[in-house]
């Protein structure tokens, strides 16, 4: 039975250092924590890196490949000064009309599920777990192996990794509350925080038609205000861009909102968006002329998608 699993992870070792050499990714950094080998040089993510509730960041905040054979590469960085493990896997997820992801094995329902072209069958990468000392840095390759009889269209699924906690010793309620009794059920709570990005496969050719409807000024009682309105997608491929809103008039923009998607399984999306107040910038008031601008930042960077003006009542 040992001779028999013995192989078997030999064999497993040999496949995964096959793959990483088909990929171009060296095995260094996966193995610098078993090997011996000195720590990296401390690293600082990236400007526009990705980061959550963890301890990663991860860099770009979206991966887009175009065509069925292609290969890019993402960079997991451990923000803290202690070492952390972390779990890498390809995850589908559906785009609510209020902009929530929802994993599908969240409760989704098959109907909504179907909505959604999944590019989590052909993505391959490797490794799929590893250790970072902190401030260390690990690239990862990402390769989209699409088959030649897909249909033309955009697929999507989402890069997620997630910290491992490390076992503490049970660590329990009690211990923390200073009861050293031994009686009783300890409970150990290690919270798992994950992060995850977009990773887009466009093959063939794709459309898409965006616009804005439904804009208006929400006042609150407190005095806050907040621009809503509704972007319709329509078309093959998902819209990705930055918001403006202005008002005529007024020297600085009312709202700057980066990053905001709509994929293809809905066709809009509603926001409400803060007016943050501003020195010197009184609150809009009725006759003010708003323009909500939204320009893309993926298929053709800096062209406006959508624009449309209101005036307040």
């Amino acid at each position: 039975m040992h001779s028999t699993e013995h192989r078997f992870n030999s064999l497993k070792q040999i496949f995964a250092f096959a793959l990483l050499s088909l990929m171009g990714l060296s095995s260094h950094s996966a193995l610098a924590q078993s090997d011996g080998q000195p720590a990296a040089t401390p690293v600082t993510p990236p400007a526009g890196s990705v980061g959550g509730l963890g301890d990663v960041n991860l860099f770009p905040k979206r991966i887009v490949l175009e065509g069925r054979r292609q290969i890019s590469s993402i960079g997991l960085y451990n923000k803290t000064a202690n070492e952390g493990d972390y779990e890498i896997r390809i995850v589908d997820m559906a785009m609510t009309p209020e902009g929530r992801l929802i994993a599908f094995d969240n409760g989704l329902s098959e109907a909504e599920k179907a909505r959604v072209k999944t590019a989590s069958t052909f993505l391959r990468f490797s490794p799929r777990r590893v250790t970072l000392r902190g401030s260390e840095a690990q690239t990862i390759r990402i390769m989209a192996r699409a088959e030649a009889d897909l249909p033309d269209g955009e697929y999507r699924s989402h890069f997620m990794v997630t910290s491992i906690p490390r076992d503490v010793g049970g660590f329990s309620i009690e211990n923390a509350a200073g009861d050293s009794s031994e009686a009783g059920i300890g409970v150990t709570i290690r919270p798992r925080f994950g992060i995850s990005i977009p990773i887009i496969v466009r093959i063939g050719e794709t459309t898409l038609d965006v616009g804005i409807t439904n804009a208006r000024l929400l006042t609150a009682r407190d005095g806050s205000q907040a621009v809503a309105f509704t972007i319709t997608r329509a078309g093959t491929r998902s819209a990705f861009g930055d918001l403006a809103i202005t008002a005529r008039g007024a020297s600085e923009p009312l709202v700057i909102a980066k990053g905001i998607g709509v994929y293809p399984e809905v066709n809009h999306r509603d926001l409400i968006l803060p007016i943050e107040p501003q020195p010197g910038l009184p609150p809009v008031t009725s006759g003010a002329q708003i323009t909500i601008a939204y320009v893309d930042d993926d298929y053709a960077p800096g062209r406006q998608l959508a624009e449309l003006s209101f005036v307040v009542p």
